[in-house]
């Protein structure tokens, strides 16, 4: 049986979570940034806009530019010597994994959609070892300017996709994409070039 107290107590609690909504956004995102910042090794900039909790892993050698937008969810992972750089104004929808061995470049105004994987990295396949004990083989990945990848798409090391390309939900880049193209699919082809 409902308590008799729920719908006095609720009006009031909902007004006040209506009242203060804009206070605590901005708490949430203040305590993401810093959260982040923390889990660096490179300055985080003011200017970057961190809608929620972003997971930081290994070495923590991350540099993001001027005014980067970056949902919930992130996975920023970097090994050893390995470096993320993000260029200004790029754009990491919610649950976007970056795992780099030997390094991912996204350029300026790139944008990336939800679930998308960038990782410059394979496990190898060594006799007489373990999968997981085999190590890794990785090439960087460098992604050009005003980049527009879909919604699940995965971007295998070694991969260069210039400026202004455009990748379709879900493809898996296997080899270099050229400036202005399109591609999609599994593996990626070109679909066209814009004009």
């Amino acid at each position: 049986m409902p308590s008799p107290l729920k719908p006095l107590l609720t009006a009031p609690l909902r007004m006040l979570l209506r009242a203060t909504a804009g206070m605590r956004e901005q708490a949430r995102r203040l305590h993401a940034h810093a959260a982040l910042a923390a889990d660096l090794n490179q300055p985080l900039p003011a200017s970057v806009v961190v809608l929620g909790r972003a997971s930081v892993y290994g070495t923590g050698n991350i540099r993001f530019g001027e005014k980067a937008l970056l949902y919930p969810g992130q996975h920023l992972e970097t090994q050893a010597a390995a470096t993320i750089i993000l260029g200004d104004g790029i754009v990491l929808s919610r649950g976007v994994h970056l795992v780099a061995m030997a390094g991912i470049t996204v350029g300026a105004g790139t944008m990336i959609g939800e679930y998308t994987s960038l990782r410059d990295a394979n496990h190898a396949r060594v006799d007489g070892l373990a999968l997981r004990d085999a190590g890794h083989t990785a090439q960087p990945i460098t992604i050009g300017c005003e980049v527009w990848i879909g919604r699940g798409v995965t971007v295998l090391g070694g991969v260069t996709i210039g400026d202004g390309a455009t990748v379709g939900a879900n493809a898996v880049v296997t080899r270099d994409v050229a400036a202005g193209h399109t591609v999609g699919g599994v593996p990626a082809v070109p679909l066209r070039k814009r004009r």
